[in-house]
């Protein structure tokens, strides 16, 4: 009886043990980024999307959007984002996917025209859109979304990126300069979460994105 009343036990503690595992893998609840301390409404400020046509920065096209700011000629930290953004996209199901926008915003208009903009995309994904327009709108935008930037995309290449960068920054040439977060905005065009550049390149914000989907989305 005693044998029998220790195995009954141990695997009443292996089903608890098991169903705790299983809570926490598919946590209700985003566990990573940094939750704001209350949704931010973004402004309708005029841009331009990757087809050429007006858009507002606000407008999330009624899905969770996930946006970075970030530019073609970047040699280091973009690539790295867009293809974590890519992979996690790819990990969603097609019912989860429909309710996700990944979107990045260039910090170099001059240069990244909608259809230069368009055709980076579509390296890492054409589901995935892109905003541009003049650079005094581009610079309101990031200060709304608490993204610095700073310098030039002609200066050389990036300097202060440390998460995807091979190189010292002291001995990188001045340049463009931006930060590197990705922003959670709802379908309603608030800004509500921000995961630093560690946390998308380290897999919390891909871990996190299913979570997002259901405390944030459509």
């Amino acid at each position: 009886m005693q044998t029998k009343w220790l195995t009954y036990t141990l695997l009443a503690l292996a089903a608890a043990l098991a169903a705790l595992l299983l809570m926490r893998s598919v946590a209700p609840t985003p566990q990573f980024g940094e939750a704001l301390d209350a949704p931010r409404p973004l402004p309708a400020l005029s841009l331009l999307d990757d087809q050429g046509q007006p858009a507002q920065l606000s407008d999330s096209r009624g899905r969770l959007r996930l946006v970075f700011y970030g530019f073609v000629r970047c040699p280091d930290v973009c690539p790295a984002t867009m293809t974590v953004l890519k992979e996690a996209y790819a990990g969603l199901t097609p019912e989860q996917q429909q309710k996700v926008l990944v979107q990045l915003i260039s910090v170099d208009p001059q240069f990244d025209k909608p259809n230069v903009l368009r055709e980076y995309l579509d390296r890492f994904n054409p589901d995935f859109t892109g905003l541009t327009g003049d650079e005094g709108t581009v610079h309101q935008a990031a200060r709304e979304m608490f993204v610095g930037i700073q310098g030039s995309a002609d200066a050389g290449a990036h300097a202060g990126h440390t998460a995807a960068s091979s190189a010292p920054a002291a001995s990188q040439p001045a340049a463009l300069l931006h930060g590197d977060q990705v922003s959670v905005v709802t379908p309603a065009g608030e800004m509500v979460r921000i995961y630093g550049n560690s946390a998308v390149i380290s897999g919390e914000l891909t871990r996190d994105l299913p979570a997002l989907i259901r405390t944030y989305g459509p």
